[in-house]
């Protein structure tokens, strides 16, 4: 079953002279339960495609459907909601909240919702990502790849429709970038949590179902 689609979509900063067109009438789809990898060098246009798809940021033009809704129709508020319940989530740089521990960031954005986790599926997740004698640290106690398994919990927290994954090991050294690569693939596998996740790197890639490589904002492959 499709979960994401992209249609036609266009993103151009500035005018004139200063006109960059970041994406240019880009379309593709996601089904549920897949693992695509958006692969491309700096300035191809995948970090703004993540954002667009994640509701981040407006299109100049076309349109993305998640679970069938074009989430362009939605206003702002509407967009913030479906971006805090639909989306998760992960950054290269983790941002985890410091004050908080590691069982409260992971249920910040359920918290945020005034929602509660069912208890026995947050101690499964804590587990799956190998934390349980971490929960009540706070990130500075931690290991950037112990920070990262954190910022994942988070975006796995609410079920959502789709991961969003930007350059998540871009951070990490070799040894927590395989760890990090293989928790995404687990929580996939496990969850049939669909995820899209983008980066420079083409060995990550391959750890995705299909890969896509974006240059120049067009789509130059998609296997």
């Amino acid at each position: 079953m499709e979960i994401v689609r992209v249609e036609n979509l266009s993103k151009v900063y500035g005018k004139g002279n200063t006109k960059v067109v970041a994406l240019d009438n880009v379309s593709f789809s996601v089904e549920q339960g897949e693992f695509v990898a958006i692969v491309g060098a700096s300035g191809s246009g995948k970090s703004t495609l993540l954002h667009l798809i994640g509701g981040v940021d407006r299109p100049t033009s076309g349109k993305v459907f998640v679970g069938g809704k074009n989430i362009y129709d939605l206003d702002d508020d509407k967009l913030a909601i479906f971006r805090r319940r639909e989306v998760g989530l992960i950054y290269q740089f983790y941002n985890l909240i410091p004050i908080l521990n590691v069982e409260e960031n992971i249920t910040l954005p359920m918290d945020l919702d005034n929602r509660k986790p069912d208890p026995e599926k947050l101690k499964n997740l804590i587990k799956l990502l190998g934390l349980e004698n971490r929960k009540n640290h706070l990130p500075n106690e931690l290991s950037g790849g112990q920070q990262q398994r954190v910022s994942i919990g988070r975006a796995l927290i609410t079920h959502p429709s789709v991961v969003l994954a930007d350059e998540p090991t871009g951070n990490l050294d070799s040894k927590s970038s395989e760890e990090i690569m293989d928790l995404l693939k687990r929580s996939n596998i496990e969850y049939k949590q669909t995820i899209i996740m983008i980066t420079h790197n083409m060995e990550l890639a391959k750890v995705a179902d299909r890969v896509i490589v974006i240059e120049d904002g067009h789509i130059k492959g998609d296997n």
